[in-house]
């Protein structure tokens, strides 16, 4: 039911969050309405314990949350895909959580599949309280229709591997099995990550070390498939200031093993904040501040009407690492609800490797 029934899925919002939703209001809050405030909610504060599997479930209290993969992919002729699955939880307004049709939570999904000469997504709405869609610790299990990630067979949850993924839509499917031998990894100080001067955060935890193996089928074609994955779980009240239009976000996999995690919160006056993590096999991991990261947009693609920076130089002297990043595809735009890019992405220079980048405000 993802892509065939908007109308009705939309009728779902109701009148507070489709006023929150519509663009105008959505552009003076930030993307997608995340720089409202938070009152009511439960904020975000430093010095959290994480807790699993229980953090692996839904934070009803807090306004928003995701659970987001991201994959790297080739088949036996070395072709190269693209896969994304994400699920959106948001809260309409704070307080007890209701029963039923009368439950605040509203659910969404965004599923893609990527290929150099094509970009194909779909999108699911759901009323959470209805069983429809929803996610649960323990055993892990996040939804919406019948897309799925769940726990597979003696799933650890410290690495929370193994997972089943899949999802589809008109002219795309993909059923992957994601494996870790590494722990959760947790982004910005011990989980707590910031997002702006103005004391912006969320808690964001990360597991970037998955293996990915399955198939995808584009066009009713199926093809194996095996390569990385990434997958990020964050949750917050406030997650932008208002002045804060969108992101650039990128996680990369290096060919020596380690991993980078990048993000730009973009603001109005050009201040951008900047923040970044690397991570190490061996567990050396090292946080950046703004300061230490160069990000800059390079290469331009003119899609759905808007100029979209598609390819990236990142430079970071600590890491003596100075790479230029290219998309596989420069026209995987997400035409959805709230529309973004994302996609694939390679990268070389003094590095080299694969990951993916999300670009939104557009």
């Amino acid at each position: 039911m993802s892509d065939r029934f908007p109308i009705s899925r939309r009728a779902l919002f109701g009148g507070p969050l489709l006023l929150a939703l519509e663009r105008k209001e959505a552009l003076a809050q930030g993307f997608a309405g995340l720089g409202m405030s938070g009152t009511g909610f439960a904020p975000v504060l430093p010095d959290r314990t994480f807790v699993f599997p229980a953090d692996h479930g839904p934070h009803p209290d807090f306004r928003i949350e995701w659970w987001y993969v991201t994959a790297n992919l080739t088949d036996a002729n070395g072709t190269a895909y693209g896969a994304q699955w994400t699920l959106f939880r948001q809260a309409m307004y704070p307080g007890p959580q209701q029963e039923g049709w009368a439950n605040q939570q509203i659910w969404m999904g965004h599923a893609a599949i990527t290929r150099a000469d094509i970009h194909h997504f779909s999108e699911a709405f759901a009323r959470g309280g209805v069983g429809q869609a929803g996610a649960e610790a323990a055993p892990f299990h996040a939804w919406i229709d019948a897309w799925q990630m769940r726990a597979g067979e003696r799933m650890v949850n410290d690495t929370i591997s193994p997972l089943e993924l899949n999802a589809a839509g008109t002219d795309f499917a993909y059923a992957l099995r994601l494996e870790a031998d590494h722990a959760l990894v947790l982004e910005g100080n011990a989980g707590y990550s910031v997002k702006s001067e103005q004391g912006q955060a969320s808690y964001y935890y990360s597991q970037p070390y998955f293996k990915a193996t399955g198939s995808i089928t584009i066009d009713k074609r199926p093809t194996d498939v095996t390569g990385q994955a990434w997958m990020d779980r964050e949750w917050s009240s406030q997650p932008l200031a208002a002045d804060q239009t969108g992101w650039d976000w990128l996680s990369l996999h290096f060919s020596r093993g380690e991993k980078l995690m990048l993000f730009r919160l973009r603001r109005t006056d050009g201040n951008h904040f900047i923040s970044g993590k690397w991570f190490s096999p061996d567990g050396n991991n090292r946080q950046f501040a703004s300061a230490e990261i160069i990000m800059t947009p390079k290469a331009v693609t003119e899609i759905a009407g808007r100029n979209v920076p598609t390819g990236w130089d990142i430079a970071i002297a600590a890491l003596t690492l100075r790479i230029s990043c290219t998309p596989l595809n420069a026209n995987s735009w997400m035409g959805t609800r709230f529309p973004y890019w994302e996609g694939p992405i390679r990268f070389a220079g003094s590095h080299n490797g694969v990951g993916y980048l999300e670009m939104t405000g557009y």
